[in-house]
């Protein structure tokens, strides 16, 4: 039985937010980031395709480490504008029936009890196609900007996770049953109290009474999407993940983090392949190989240099103006994106000079390059989804969404010759199209699955 690949397209409601100083391109629409317009086009672009979800990154701050100063990030928009993430979604699920949405949503800064009305809102409102992207933020700007004396440490960024997640699971899987809603004319009765219930939650970081203010969406709990490459992240994907985004040069490194992550997620007591693993990659597509290597060295010319190096400054937390172009990136921890560091510093393939790191990192955010006609890229994509051990892939745009229409109109139909990719949607949620018709919700052993029926019996008690 053949493989059967599943994408995801990656935006952020920003400028040109993955592919830096691309909004000079005569084809790029990002300054349009602000109108509904751009966002439902993108929509049924990536449902025409038959991708699950438009997956949209977010950050709160400036980046601001490159020369100590956010001028430059400013000047060449570098992720700035930033608008918020979930606005758009509402509108583009008008517009799309199948298409899932996956915000991203932090866990360092947010309040559960907020974000569990917000997503539960959504996926009713979307009937079933929302997931959350958890990260917890690594910018110094976002902490004083949101009110506190300074970034979180690594470490305790993910106890807050994991505590918050504690929180929302609660108020997702366990506040309500699913028959609470009676609708009882004669009794003037819409809902039986006694099938909600507080959660009672008292932690380190949060105090949660409850109840959830949302009864069960079509979900319950959205897809889980996560993105941490430090060894404290990748334990906290093995547990609670669903999905988990990466980003990789090599297909051999790649196969060497999915042995990695799978081999976490068991020792969860999972089953590791219930884990799905997106890599992050760029498509440049031409009729013919030459036609595609013309079009990546004309986009490599769009690249802004020093709007570059502010973003990877902020994705590393190393201010790059002090190092010499030509200066080896070498191996260290930071309390940044530890995965956007070790890209370059611990790169088992080669080393990379400051240079070559913003060269690559201004196009497609840091992802590998699939440059080549619609067969050599579909045959990179199978023989990465298959050496690799993953199960998809994030689509990263050079210029929007003229990127993710080329895929669509031009790889798509090329998988789809060779059986490898969906012809239609199998189920109504972004669940059932991730893992099968049927599977709407959470497994049963998933970490936010227990408690709930010793939730409901003390809850009856009070």
């Amino acid at each position: 039985m053949k493989k059967t690949i599943h994408f995801n397209g990656f935006t952020q409601n920003s400028v040109a937010p993955h592919s830096t100083g691309l909004w000079k391109h005569p084809a790029d629409q990002g300054h349009q980031h602000g109108s509904l317009s751009y966002w439902t086009e993108m929509a049924q672009i990536l449902e025409r395709g038959k991708f699950d979800a438009l997956f949209i990154a977010d950050v709160y701050g400036t980046y601001s480490v490159y020369d100590r100063s956010h001028k430059p990030a400013v000047q060449r928009g570098v992720q700035f504008p930033m608008h918020e993430p979930l606005l758009p979604i509402s509108a583009m699920a008008a517009v799309t029936e199948h298409l899932g949405f996956a915000p991203t949503i932090s866990a360092t800064y947010a309040q559960p009890y907020m974000l569990a009305r917000q997503l539960s809102t959504l996926d009713h409102l979307t009937e079933g196609r929302i997931a959350w992207n958890i990260v917890t933020s690594y910018l110094e700007s976002e902490a004083v900007n949101l009110g506190l004396a300074g970034r979180l440490p690594h470490d305790e960024r993910y106890d807050r996770a994991e505590e918050f997640l504690e929180v929302v699971y609660k108020l997702w899987e366990q506040s309500w049953e699913e028959d609470a809603i009676l609708q009882d004319v004669l009794e003037d009765t819409y809902i039986n109290p006694d099938k909600v219930h507080p959660i009672h939650h008292r932690g380190k970081y949060f105090q949660v009474p409850g109840p959830h203010l949302v009864n069960p969406s079509p979900q319950r709990t959205p897809v889980l999407f996560q993105a941490g490459a430090s060894p404290r992240g990748r334990d906290f994907a093995a547990k609670h993940a669903e999905a988990v985004f990466t980003k990789h040069h090599s297909l051999d490194s790649l196969r060497k983090y999915s042995q990695d992550l799978r081999k976490r997620v068991q020792k969860q007591g999972r089953d590791p392949k219930e884990v799905l693993i997106f890599p992050l990659i760029l498509p440049i597509i031409g009729s013919t190989e030459a036609e595609a290597y013309a079009k990546y060295e004309e986009m490599k010319g769009y690249v802004s240099y020093e709007g570059t190096l502010s973003l990877l400054s902020g994705h590393t937390d190393i201010d790059l103006s002090s190092y010499d172009p030509d200066q080896y990136i070498e191996e260290m921890n930071t309390e940044a994106v530890q995965g956007n560091l070790d890209l370059y510093a611990r790169d088992p393939n080669r080393k990379w000079t400051v240079r070559e790191a913003v060269q690559n990192h201004g196009l497609g955010n840091g992802a590998v390059k699939f440059v080549g006609t619609p067969e050599q890229l579909a045959d990179q994509l199978e023989e990465w989804a298959i050496e690799g051990d993953v199960d998809g892939f994030n689509i990263a745009q050079a210029h929007s969404p003229g990127t993710f229409a080329e895929f669509v109109d031009h790889v798509v139909p090329e998988l789809q010759r060779r059986g490898i990719y969906r012809q239609e949607y199998e189920g109504n949620t972004l669940r059932e199209n991730l893992f099968g018709k049927g599977r709407a919700h959470l497994p049963d052993h998933h970490p936010a699955k227990k408690g709930s029926k010793e939730l409901q019996e003390a809850s009856n008690k009070r």
